[in-house]
């Protein structure tokens, strides 16, 4: 029986899957070079949208677990060594992909295929781990995964908070990241 490695000191392992915008976002006001964090149940769509974004640019950090760090003030993503440059692709099994170094995570996407997505949302944060210690508040959205607009508009809402480009809707322009 194959456990799970425990993560290393001064991180948290999370079930989710992670991807490094990168030119996903210049559409929506130039690249940029933060992750966003894909969480929701087993079967949610982490892994389809984690696709759709590599297709527009974007680059794999870790897929279904991620492990959590803070560095200088931020929330970090990287692949624990057992998922590390591979990635689940339901219906064809896993593939080794390019992987995209560790960076900061800007944004928390919880998909979950039963939302009814709000016109404009209420501000919420990520519930990060306790272990992480981490004074940040990470902005959190709920899209549903089936829709084919998800990936983009997850890479608008990241370079809109990033850019400071929200006029209206859950994140004030000055939000700290």
């Amino acid at each position: 029986m194959s456990a799970t490695p425990a993560p290393a000191k001064g991180r948290a392992l999370v079930h989710a899957t992670a991807v490094a915008l990168l030119d996903a976002t210049i559409p929506f006001g130039g690249r940029i070079e933060s992750a966003v964090l894909l969480v929701g149940e087993s079967g949610a769509g982490k892994s389809d949208v984690a696709l759709r974004l590599i297709a527009a640019g974007a680059k794999l950090i870790a897929d279904d677990q991620t492990a959590l760090f803070v560095e200088r003030g931020r929330i970090h993503a990287d692949a624990p060594p057992n998922v590390s440059g591979s990635m689940e692709i339901r219906g064809l099994g896993i593939l080794r992909v390019d992987r995209a170094s560790p960076g900061p995570v800007v944004l928390v996407v919880q998909l979950d295929q039963e939302a009814a997505v709000a016109r404009l949302a209420e501000p919420a944060f990520y519930d990060q781990p306790a272990s992480l210690q981490a004074d940040v508040k990470l902005p959190l959205i709920m899209l549903n995964a089936r829709e084919a607009s998800t990936p983009a508009k997850i890479a608008a809402a990241a370079a809109g908070l990033v850019h400071g480009a929200f006029v209206a809707g859950p994140f004030p322009p000055n939000l700290p990241l």
